[in-house]
């Protein structure tokens, strides 16, 4: 019976994109899994590959000593919707944060050999494996970029992502005075022929309540897509009280850790169904079974699968986003290399990338990453 042999963990240097309002990324590194099997396709090992969540640091540790043991050498740990369960086997409940992107890396690893297996994308064998309808695999993305302090000034930015077929694009704000940010807005509406609707601003959750209070108010006359955590992502209070006195769409969830956290988000947060995103983070919050039992929650509490759109801006989002059927997903087309982006393949065409017929995620058509895949599990190469 076939089993996992091996599960490795290795850091990525990440290609900073600059800074946000909260944290500057020079340094940082990604984490990348292999889940190596003991199947072999054409004289090699089927290895799954997968990503922590971008833009924090690698948890090598508590995957190297803390949960690859758990899959080691157990048939069931083939099962990529088994994989959250077995990991977290025997620990409390709560304290997801602890855990939940360690886990995630591993869980999206299985399912990318179990679809590499299948040989299908793994957003084909998610919605399979999910009981979902036949996902398409046409997925609205828009282009994530305007960081302080980055290497190309932020129109030049922005025109080469519309150049590049996005329609929609976010900037960073909070991190300069609000006069300074309001004519970064400007300078990118002018680019957009003044439609706020495909501008959307994030300040990272670096704004004390009285300054999210007149950002939003500033903004609010632009009509922007969105608003995204505009004071710490965590304070339920906050939030509810800018979406009593400013009625701006907001987005938040990306440092939702898990379907509890987010249960908690959508009823305490004054979140409109009818207004507002969410953007939970796969790579976060424990993976691909986990967001969509996330989405299935959010049925139920009166939010549709459209207002949901992945943070991240890896492969990971985007075929998650085509199998749940979500409204999109982040991209980015020039900062966190080797884990941002789609490949050279994957081609925008109005807004909407269709995503190649790759097996799994198609993390090995990515020139950039090719060499740390090789690197962390030579017998696939």
């Amino acid at each position: 019976m076939a089993r996992v042999v091996q599960v490795r963990a290795a850091a990525v240097p990440l290609h900073a994109p600059g800074r946000n309002a909260a944290v500057d990324f020079a340094g940082l590194s990604g984490c990348l899994v292999a889940v190596v099997s003991d199947e072999r396709r054409g004289g090699r090992a089927v290895t799954g590959f997968g990503l922590g969540a971008i833009g924090r640091l690698a948890h090598l540790d508590a995957i190297r000593q803390r949960l690859a043991p758990r899959l080691v050498e157990r048939p069931e740990a083939l099962d990529p919707a088994r994989a959250r369960d077995l990991l977290t086997a025997n620990e409390k409940p709560g304290a997801h944060a602890e855990r939940s992107a360690a886990v995630a890396a591993i869980e999206i690893a299985a399912w990318d050999r179990a679809a590499k297996l299948a040989e299908v994308p793994a957003y084909t064998l998610v919605a399979n494996r999910l009981g979902l309808p036949a996902p398409s695999p046409a997925v609205s993305v828009y282009a994530a970029g305007g960081y302080y302090g980055g290497t190309a000034p932020l129109a030049d930015e922005v025109r080469s992502y519309l150049e590049a077929g996005y329609e929609h694009v976010k900037i960073k704000v909070g991190g300069a005075s609000l006069a300074e940010d309001l004519r970064r807005v400007e300078a990118v509406l002018a680019l957009l022929g003044g439609d706020g609707g495909r501008l959307a601003v994030d300040a990272n959750g670096r704004l004390d309540p009285h300054a999210s209070v007149a950002y939003a108010e500033a903004l609010r006359p632009y009509g922007l897509r969105w608003f995204e955590e505009p004071g710490d992502p965590l304070d339920y209070g906050l939030q509810a009280e800018l979406a009593r006195r400013v009625d701006v769409p907001f987005a938040t969830g990306e440092s939702v850790c898990s379907r509890q956290e987010l249960r908690n988000l959508v009823r305490y947060a004054g979140l409109d169904p009818a207004r507002d995103f969410l953007q939970m983070d796969p790579g976060l919050a424990y993976g691909a079974a986990e967001l969509a039992a996330m989405v299935a929650d959010l049925r139920e509490l009166g939010w549709a699968p459209e207002r949901v759109l992945p943070h991240g801006g890896t492969l990971v989002g985007l075929h998650l986003a085509a199998a749940l059927a979500l409204g999109g997903c982040e991209a980015y087309p020039g900062a966190f290399s080797p884990f941002g982006g789609f490949g050279p393949r994957a081609r925008v065409e109005r807004g909407a990338l269709t995503i190649p017929e790759a097996p799994g995620f198609g993390f090995e058509e990515k020139p950039e990453l090719r060499p740390f895949l090789a690197r962390l599990a030579p017998e696939s190469a």
